[in-house]
């Protein structure tokens, strides 16, 4: 398909698309501006009626289909997170029936989110503990019902739904293009969409953002073909896919390469979702907050010039907000756990609580072999307000003989006992 051509056809999704919401607002945001010296504007993908760009590529999947006069009266997805809110509210839009394939662990908020946008328009039947048994089944619904099948981001009409935000920034900076666009990455449909909206090499320069623990457009850029990590962690639900789609990797790997990508650390990214929701009032869920995250790591690019975030999305349950409070002190360096080993004597707890500063806080304290007769194990909590008041109390610890056991970074230790 030619450039025009595919402008063409992104200008009438984007157009119907206009039946469901009005353009999400590109904001100047003032704190981030003045934080990195640049003029930083924020695609507010998170203020859809959805809170996530998803439903502009369901949407259009669907509208493609009903135009051709299929016989797809059903649809069908498998997602648990944003593509299955977005795929909900087209099906109610439409008045067709859809069917929702979702994982067993889906949070309920998530389920309750998707029933309220679907409403009596969608089912949802949870498979499985993992996408891949969500997905299979959602293929052989489709296989045997007849049902359209709407992939999340593996699609050409996907891609050009999603690239209906590019329109939109463009016409809303009055016809011209950012300096820079940071673009988030999970499956793919979101960056390759603009990267052909934008022309790719000739268009801004664009950047990449992917969690730390789901580099999949990193992996397969490396090796130059589509790479299924064995591995990844969810904690960035939003983004956190194992295999980029292979149309997006056809289109972004022609004008991407791996130094492109931002690699975000995910306790980072707490500390960034922290302070947009307290500075700036944005409720942000972790893929929402990997954009602005990846300023950091930019500073040096983004100095002086006009840069484009695209935000998305702000499904975020606040059950989250100590995990996420957690996460980000602890990469601060601002929190760490211990096992130490204290003497069974009286006022020895005394005499080690001397031993913490002004602003050392113990935020969990716990005898782990509550039955010994010399010495005891203690789980360690503490708090503090800054990283270097650890190397005063862990010198005060060597200088009284304490033995202790840092765990706060022991993966296997930490998630048995934290």
């Amino acid at each position: 398909m030619s450039d025009l051509a595919f402008r063409s056809r992104v200008a009438a999704g984007e157009y119907a698309l206009r039946q469901l919401f009005p353009e999400t607002p590109l904001q100047l945001n003032e704190h981030l501006s003045k934080k990195y010296g640049a003029r930083i504007f924020l695609k507010r993908e998170d203020l859809t009626p959805v809170r996530s760009y998803k439903i502009r590529g369901a949407f259009n999947f669907m509208r493609k289909r009903i135009e051709e006069g299929a016989a797809a009266t059903h649809f069908v997805c498998a997602s648990a997170g944003n593509h299955a809110q977005g795929f909900a509210f087209a099906c109610r839009h439409f008045g067709l029936k859809g069917r929702v394939y979702m994982p067993v662990t889906t949070p309920l908020q998530k389920i309750e989110k998707t029933r309220t946008f679907g409403g009596e328009a969608i089912e949802i039947v949870l498979v499985g503990d993992f996408f891949d048994d969500c997905y299979a089944a959602a293929k052989a619904f489709s296989r045997d019902e007849g049902a359209a099948l709407v992939p999340p981001f593996d699609h050409v009409d996907i891609v050009e739904g999603q690239a209906s935000v590019g329109l939109e920034v463009e016409r809303q900076m009055g016809g011209g293009r950012p300096e820079m666009l940071v673009l988030p990455v999970g499956g793919g449909g979101l960056a390759s969409g603009l990267v052909r909206w934008f022309d790719g090499n000739k268009g801004p320069d664009i950047r990449f953002v992917e969690p730390m623990g789901a580099p999949s457009l990193r992996t397969s850029l490396t090796e130059g073909r589509v790479v299924r990590l064995p591995q990844i962690d969810g904690f960035v639900d939003g983004a956190a896919v194992a295999e980029i789609g292979a149309l997006p990797f056809e289109i972004l790997k022609g004008s991407a390469s791996p130094e492109d990508v931002v690699l975000v650390p995910e306790g980072r990214l707490c500390g960034t979702m922290l302070e947009m929701l307290n500075t700036e009032g944005i409720v942000l869920e972790p893929a929402g907050a990997l954009t602005v995250d990846a300023l950091a790591d930019l500073s040096e690019a983004v100095r002086g010039r006009t840069v484009v975030c695209v935000v998305s999305g702000g499904n975020f349950d606040f059950e989250r907000l100590p995990d996420v409070k957690e996460r980000a002190l602890r990469f601060a360096g601002k929190k760490k756990y211990f096992i130490l080993r204290l003497p069974q004597r009286p006022g020895a707890l005394k005499s080690f609580l001397g031993l913490l500063g002004p602003d050392d806080d113990i935020a969990r304290f716990e005898y782990l072999k509550k039955s010994a007769r010399d010495f005891g194990s203690i789980l360690l909590g503490i708090e503090t307000s800054s990283p270097a008041n650890f190397d005063v109390l862990l010198g005060r610890f060597a200088a009284e003989g304490i033995r202790y056991q840092d765990i706060t970074s022991d993966p296997i230790v930490a998630d048995l006992l934290i």
